[in-house]
């Protein structure tokens, strides 16, 4: 019995036998090696596993259905809205037109999906209140390196170089610091107030002639809607720099809140977090990027321009010399955008403020309903997502929010995201989404209560957990700074694997 358990099985290393590859396709010609460069040969062959095509099928299929995925369980990954992907988008993605169409085809022949980018890009622009997007970054992180690219851009354009901050709040999302610094700027962090909110105190006295921007997360990471939003942005104008906002919780505001009407100068969005497009595994994905007035000369190149006559075209090399350039091959990850575009077009805008609507109710609910099992900080009404604490729970069994997260997968739920944000002891942050019904809610509540009722009746059980799940509690802090990502084959005191 090792770490992983017997659930996994042998790799596919382990499963290789010599010969046994290769299946009964059509052989290659006897001199299709020397057709090849000699400069171009390997000296020796690959090292692959040698298996055949069922055991090789059946390896990864198997692996599969020990994964937790979004199609099979409830994700309450608070920062993440891990929302259901409805499978019409599917369907929209892999029309013919689109999933066919080669990313080198000239303009007449792409005219579908240039009319359809042109469309989206309209529609994201309509929700966040600016004044037009782009669509190339191919992350919501690439979208906060974009938008701060196009800040520094503006400030030089100006001749303003002596800004060279940029100002976070400590509720903010996570990423914003390290996209500050990738992009040259110092960052500097401005603590909360006791509610939550910026403390504007703070805010106003690092603000000045060195601020090139501020970064907003809002709704924070705190689950709070910021209410000095109005005070903070005008405060950041008066000092002649941006205003940014992580557009990470969009989910909870459409149609309630424009950012762009608010005063935000830049925002970048989720496309996998507000628009129910896939979430992770390595991509592609999609950021786009919404801009005011100032920064829109300095957008990505190239775009989607429609022409007098009605057709779609892309920009040209060196059309717009403002461009901060490209930021990504092509204009985007097409067939994610048009999984965002089938799900805006499919909720219409009254269904995408009744998404808002209900995100934040079902949030309101779950927290409702955990008050008096976790410590809830910030208690007030929430929006679509809320940090719990088990600082209590901690002191009273030295039980910690690991370890809750950890027991949490023995009842079949996913954890909630922990120890984030950092200003919250032992936090959960946790965000149902709008599409999980009331009757899982339910069941999350009273798995979370389970394993409080567990945590005082027998401190070891959660140490220990998880006991159900195919791989047991590994050492996860080892594995981060030293990752071991090829296989070899045990040897000596490794063989058998100690538990």
């Amino acid at each position: 019995m090792t770490a992983a358990g017997d659930r996994l099985g042998p790799t596919l290393f382990e499963r290789s036998r010599p010969g046994r590859g290769g299946g009964r396709i059509p052989h290659p010609p006897k001199d299709a090696l020397s057709r090849i460069p000699p400069d171009q040969l390997r000296t020796e062959g690959p090292h692959l596993p040698e298996v055949a095509e069922p055991e090789l099928t059946r390896h990864y299929v198997n692996l599969s259905q020990l994964n937790y995925a979004v199609d099979t369980g409830f994700y309450p990954l608070g920062s993440c809205t891990m929302k259901w992907n409805p499978k019409v988008n599917e369907w929209a993605a892999r029309l013919p037109g689109f999933a066919s169409l080669h990313p080198f085809a000239p303009d007449e022949l792409a005219q579908g999906t240039l009319a359809l980018l042109w469309e989206l890009e309209g529609a994201l622009a309509e929700i966040g209140g600016m004044r037009d997007v782009t669509l190339q970054p191919a992350a919501g992180a690439q979208g906060e390196l974009t938008g701060i690219l196009m800040v520094r851009a503006y400030h030089r354009s100006r001749g303003d170089l002596e800004r060279t901050e940029v100002l976070v709040p400590d509720s903010a999302h996570g990423t914003n610091p390290a996209t500050a610094s990738m992009a040259g700027f110092k960052t500097v962090s401005i603590r909360s107030a006791s509610d939550g909110g910026v403390d504007l105190e703070a805010f106003r006295a690092a603000l000045g002639p060195t601020t090139a921007a501020v970064m907003i997360t809002n709704p924070s990471t705190l689950g709070l809607f910021e209410s000095r939003i109005g005070e903070l942005i005008e405060a950041v104008h008066a000092a002649g720099a941006l205003a940014y906002m992580d557009g990470a919780n969009l989910n909870a505001i459409m149609g309630r809140f424009k950012p762009g009407e608010a005063g935000f100068d830049v925002m970048h969005i989720n496309v996998h977090k507000t628009f129910a497009t896939p979430h992770g595994g390595g991509g592609p994905g999609a950021g786009p990027v919404g801009v005011g007035e100032k920064l829109l000369p300095f957008l990505p190149s190239p775009r989607v321009l429609r022409e007098p006559d009605g057709s779609f075209r892309l920009e040209r090399p060196g059309e717009r010399p403002t461009s901060i350039g490209r930021v990504r091959s092509f204009a985007g990850s097409a067939g994610v955008l048009i999984r965002a575009y089938a799900y805006i077009r499919a909720q219409g805008d009254a269904g995408l403020r009744e998404v808002s609507d209900d995100a934040v109710l079902a949030a309101n609910y779950l927290m409702t309903r955990l008050t008096g099992v976790l410590d809830i900080p910030f208690s007030r009404h929430c929006m679509h997502e809320f940090v719990a604490s088990g600082a209590t729970l901690k002191a009273e069994t030295g039980i910690r929010t690991l370890d809750v997260a950890k027991r949490l997968i023995d009842y079949g739920f996913h954890p909630p995201t922990i120890y984030f944000p950092l200003t919250v002891e032992e936090a959960l942050l946790i965000e149902p989404t709008e599409t999980e019904s009331i009757e899982t809610l339910d069941a999350f509540v009273e798995a979370l209560r389970s394993v409080v009722e567990e945590a005082h009746a027998d401190p070891d059980l959660l140490h220990s957990a998880p006991h159900s799940s195919p791989v047991r509690r590994l050492d996860e802090t080892t594995a981060a700074r030293q990752p071991n990502l090829r296989w070899r084959a045990m040897t000596g005191e490794q063989t058998p694997c100690p538990d």
